[in-house]
């Protein structure tokens, strides 16, 4: 066989295996020398190593010798190898080379494996391989080694059963009378015996060898492919062959590494010992194991790689069919609460060790016999089970995902609608409402066929199977609760949260039942006991479940449709006419009404707002009696709270709704000119009830007021809405500035204000979480405006230099709207975070004074803040490098704009500021380093440049940020002085030294290239080669600085690299890359998070110079913005 030839068979992998391996036997038996060398290439080869081993090398030198060798020609240009190579050519190498080894144990295991030479030669040569430095030898010879042990362990098996088959043909031979006895074929059963023995003896010997050199060494390497090899195989080992390896000896392998940092590792042992654990015959062997290393099985349910945790709990799942006895209760409980869990995977595994544990005791059926429904269903006592566990659990707003975790193994059970409906009335009234709102959850997962929100990574293609069921489904549970419901909504009429979830189920009806199963006097009941509800309750939650039932009745696809159209048009005319009739009556008593008259204007109002969100209602001029509601609130100031809410709502449909109209191009020109008006006079109504002196009224009116300028903003013409055009509507400056200030005074708060605030409520966990998602909602709804442009970017300062005080209320927002403005105009955001960092600096010197100390937490708070600006920049430099220019050209400025407080030869009022500043010069290109500095250096007095006080450190910390990465650039030098210095500071530490130096001038060969500006001037370092083009710097006219010449600069002209980035997804929120915290050492549980280094430090990148000057003017005007949908 030429040589190679093994090795490109199992590469291409086209070839019956079992024909390869018999050429090699015959090329064996004729010469075993030249066959073997094949054999030791073929495992060279698919290491990936190039070099040959010749007949000479193997007939005289050691296998450690043959591998120093290889290693010394093994190709070290790349580290990719036959098993780690992708594309299509490598897809199934992996596959083959198993396959090969495989095949060739077992051909050979009657003859050739027992000649004390092939086996021999192949076992130390992987053993030495598997010992080897080399990653690529290391892991192709652990994964042949392993599955050589396997194949030798089939082997082993079948000398096993064919010695006992052996022995029992002996022992019957034997034990027969001396008469019918063949002492011939008892010699020879006795010596196939001893045949078998010593050929087992041998294959256990070739095991030990390999265990020893291979695994016992490699189950704990260094790559973590190379130790999930190891354990995948060794379960291999304990399932086929139990009576020798199933034992405290190899199980301990598999308990060590359950404790490895890798989850494919972590992973591969619990897959092993699922293996072992399903067959229950294996159990008593495993008791000992088991109680060793239970614990660890029971905590990696919350590893936090969910594949990891989804096989842990299937392997409990397991335990537990195995014995009850072995899991405490405190184990299956830290087993329950996961069905609960968002990951749906490890959620199903658990609802199924929880159907197991709950739900085993099910009463079986008799086979022919009726199947029984109702109170004599088989499924009472576990639907009672499910409805106690749920209780139980405290968990009662996630009855769905209670749902749906039990869906795959206990589906018949949840939708045996007709047990849930018989059971309601003998239950406590706690456990009725649990029941109600667990078949509503059955229902609508039967009829939708999705997990619930929160589960699942998309809309599933269903197939032809599950559509069928689906329909079967949506039948039955129509005909059943068609029939059931009315009179449920009858008994708990009174029961608002029961009321709110049986409502429910009509959306999820097949509504043509009614009609062909003839059910339309079911249908008249149920309209009938919808308009009791209406008529009974005020709650909203009820009333909006009435509307969307209404709303999903009439559907004009469905004959059903006249019929609930005229039951909704009468309740809607009787709603109408009676709020319009007591409005009238309660503005006309004014401060004379008492509070039955507020409460049934307000109790009609509900009603009316709560079905106007989901139908038009248009038809009844809702507007202006509202308006007027809304006015008198306005003049009188005494309008009860909850009616001017309600009103400020309904309104709000009564414009959305108009909208709608004129979107659809149905309405008329006159009623786009009352749309235009009503909008305008609404939000200025709006803008009046800002000043409200309750809150919860303030509140509102804010939500609506930026949900209408969202709404109506220039955007609402994009799309081919161009006859919108006169309904846009831009807020003025005072309104701009109202919405800000609201925000300022009522989300900016500290959480106990804000509790002491709300009518005395207690202070008390719930209470401040609601709260605070009030608030957050308040800051998402007037950010929204930013981003969309609806008020100016710059408005945004005051909300991004809260980002640290409050990062762990709004971080998630703050960012997300820094990284929307920066997409739709880089420059201006820029403007807007040197701004807010500006806004901050002022006001601790209101605060502190002129003479405040760079060390306060003040101060190192603005510091650190704007570190975190400039991280929120991410890695390409090349995209964000006008921002950052700009931002150090506002902040340059702005360091030098006041003068100095002491007079004359002071430092400037804001130079402390440059210190800020510096944090953003890591985030500079090379050459915009020397620009910058350039720039710096025109607001510089030759006597500023020698101070060498405490009070100007800031201006030699920033001069020096400014040098630092740029040793190859000879940057700016004052005459008589010298500044060039290191202040590289580290990602996590502040700059902490400042090299001092003389004030003698310094003597130093320029290289070729360098350009000389003036006497007092600037020394850049250019390159001939490169094509010349000017670049002027701003000059700053001051009257105590020196005039300079301006002179040509080279810029480069060659295409920056682009460096693409990762972001790193916060828990909650996406969208930039920041790292906000300090890395944290990582566990192997859920509640670890990912850590991203920020690589910006010292990038280089060699692109043209920026040039500052084309800033002056822009810097003032309003820079175009896209729009991001």
């Amino acid at each position: 066989m030429e040589n190679m030839m093994l090795f490109e068979v199992v590469k291409l992998g086209r070839s019956a295996m079992q024909s390869v391996v018999d050429d090699w036997i015959e090329s064996y038996k004729h010469d075993r020398d030249v066959a073997l060398l094949d054999l030791i290439n073929f495992f060279i080869q698919c290491s990936g190593c190039k070099g040959v081993v010749s007949g000479e090398m193997f007939r005289n030198m050691q296998n450690s010798e043959i591998i120093r060798r290889m290693t010394e020609e093994f190709d070290e240009d790349s580290g990719d190898y036959p098993l780690t190579i992708a594309g299509p050519q490598w897809k199934k190498f992996k596959t083959s080379f198993c396959e090969f080894i495989a095949v060739l144990v077992r051909q050979c295991q009657y003859s050739i494996i027992y000649d004390e030479y092939m086996m021999d030669t192949v076992i130390s040569l992987l053993t030495g391989l598997s010992d080897s430095q080399v990653r690529a030898f290391r892991h192709t010879s652990t994964l042949a080694a392993m599955k050589l042990m396997t194949a030798l362990v089939n082997v082993a098996l079948n000398l096993s059963i064919n010695m006992d088959n052996t022995q029992r043909q002996y022992e019957a031979e034997r034990n027969k009378i001396v008469a019918k006895r063949a002492n011939d074929r008892l010699e020879l059963l006795l010596q196939k015996r001893k045949e078998l023995q010593e050929n087992q003896d041998e294959i256990e010997n070739m095991m030990n060898a390999i265990f020893k050199g291979v695994f016992v060494h490699r189950y704990r390497d260094s790559i973590a492919e190379i130790r999930a090899i190891c354990i995948e195989e060794i379960g291999v080992w304990m399932k086929l062959y139990s009576d020798a390896f199933l034992n405290d000896s190899y199980l301990k392998y598999v308990g060590w590494t359950m404790h490895d940092k890798q989850g494919e590792v972590r992973l591969k042992c619990l897959t092993a010992l699922q293996g072992l654990y399903y067959n229950r015959e294996l159990n008593a062997r495993l008791e000992l194991f088991t109680s060793r290393f239970k614990d660890r099985i029971v905590s990696m349910t919350l590893d936090k790689e969910y594949d990891v945790a989804v096989q842990a709990i299937r392997l409990l799942t397991l335990v537990l069919n195995s014995t009850d006895e072995v899991l405490t209760p405190e184990d299956c409980e830290s087993v329950y609460h996961l069905v609960y869990s968002a990951h749906r995977p490890v959620a199903i595994a658990a609802g199924e060790f929880l159907f197991k544990k709950l739900f085993s005791q099910r009463e079986p059926e008799e086979e022919g016999a009726p199947k029984r429904r109702g109170r004599q269903s088989p499924n009472v006592n576990l639907i009672k089970t499910t409805v106690f566990f749920f209780l139980e659990s405290e968990l009662h707003e996630h009855a769905a995902y209670l749902v749906d975790s039990l869906w795959e193994c206990g589906a018949e059970l949840l939708k045996d609608w007709e047990c849930m409906i018989s059971l309601i009335r003998s239950l406590t009234d706690r456990q009725e409402t649990a029941l109600i709102e667990i078949m509503l959850c059955t229902v609508r997962q039967a009829a939708e066929c999705h997990p619930p929100v929160g589960r699942g990574s998309g809309k599933r293609v269903m197939t032809a199977k599950e559509k069928k069921t689906q329909l079967d489904d949506r039948t039955r549970m129509t005909e059943l609760f068609a029939v059931a419901l009315p009179p449920l909504l009858a008994k708990y009429a009174v029961d608002a949260e029961k009321v709110t979830n049986l409502l429910q189920l009509p959306q999820f009806f097949d509504l043509e039942i009614y009609t062909t199963g003839r059910l339309e006097k079911h249908l008249e009941s149920l309209l009938r006991q919808i308009r009791e509800i209406v008529e009974k309750h005020t709650d909203t939650e009820v009333l909006e479940s009435c509307s969307k039932t209404y709303y999903a009745l009439c559907n004009e696809e469905f004959t059903i449709f006249n019929r609930v159209d005229i039951a909704r048009s009468q309740l809607l005319d009787e709603l109408v006419d009676k709020f319009n009739r007591l409005l009238e009556d309660f503005l006309q008593e004014g401060e004379d009404a008492d509070e039955d008259d507020a409460y049934q204007v307000l109790s009609t109002l509900k009603r009316i707002t709560a079905f106007h969100n989901a139908h038009d209602l248009s038809g009844w001029d809702l507007f202006t009696s509202n308006f007027k509601l809304l006015n008198t609130g306005i003049e009188n100031g005494d309008m009860p709270e909850q009616i001017v809410i309600h009103s400020l709502q309904c309104t709000h449909y009564v414009i959305l709704w108009n909208l709608a109209k004129s979107s659809e191009g149905s309405s008329k020109k006159d009623d786009m000119v009352t749309l235009r008006k009503q909008m305008r006079a609404f939000c200025m109504m709006c803008q009046r009830y800002l000043t409200n002196v309750n809150t919860a009224v303030k509140e509102q009116a804010f939500t609506i007021l930026c949900d209408l300028l969202l709404i109506f903003s220039h955007q609402m013409v994009s799309g081919g809405r161009e006859h919108l055009e006169p309904l846009v509507y831009s807020p003025e400056d005072s309104l701009q500035s109202e919405l800000l200030s609201f925000i300022l005074n009522h989300v900016f708060i500290d959480q106990d204000d804000d509790i002491n605030s709300t009518d005395g409520q207690q202070d008390d966990e719930a209470v401040k979480i609601e709260a605070l998602h009030k608030r957050r909602n308040l800051l998402a709804a007037y950010c929204k405006l930013i981003i969309y442009c609806v008020v100016e970017m710059k408005t945004g300062a005051d909300i991004f230099k809260q980002y640290m005080r409050y990062y762990n209320d709004y971080g998630d927002i703050i960012k997300e709207t820094m990284s929307k403005t920066r997409q739709i105009d880089k420059i201006q955001c820029a403007k807007t975070l040197i701004l807010s960092l500006q806004q901050l600096f002022n006001e601790m010197l209101s605060e502190l004074g002129h003479g405040f100390d760079r060390s306060s937490s003040a101060f190192c708070g603005i510091k650190e803040l704007a570190r975190r600006f400039s991280l929120t920049f991410g890695l390409d430099q090349v995209k964000t490098r006008d921002a950052i220019a700009m931002l150090h050209k506002d902040g340059i400025e702005f360091a030098f704009k006041e003068p100095s407080p002491q007079g004359e030869g002071g430092p400037p009022l804001h130079l402390a500021f440059l210190d800020i500043l510096s944090e953003f010069s890591s985030k500079l290109m090379r050459q915009d380093k020397r620009t910058v500095h350039m720039y710096l250096e025109r607001f510089m007095t030759f006597q500023m440049a020698l101070q060498r006080e405490d009070c100007w450190l800031p201006l030699i910390s920033y001069r020096n940020s400014l040098q630092a990465g740029g040793d190859d650039d000879t940057m700016s030098v004052m005459s008589g002085y010298s500044s060039r210095g290191s202040s590289i500071r580290s990602k996590k530490a502040k700059p902490s030294s400042i090299s001092s130096a003389g004030t003698s001038a310094v003597k130093r060969k320029l290289p070729e290239g360098t350009v000389i500006l003036g006497e007092k001037n600037f020394i850049l370092k250019t390159n001939p080669k490169l094509s010349s083009t000017s670049a002027t710097l701003l000059q700053v006219p001051q009257p105590h600085q020196h005039p300079q010449h301006h002179q040509q600069m080279p810029q480069h002209h060659q295409t920056p690299m682009e460096y693409k980035y990762a972001c790193l997804l916060s828990r909650r929120s996406t969208g930039l890359m920041e790292e906000d915290e300090e890395p944290i050492v990582e566990d192997v549980m859920m509640s670890s998070e990912g850590r991203m280094d920020d690589l910006n430090e010292g990038m280089d990148f060699d692109t043209m110079d920026i040039d500052l000057v084309r800033y002056t003017c822009a810097s003032s005007e309003t820079v175009g913005m896209r729009m991001y949908y």
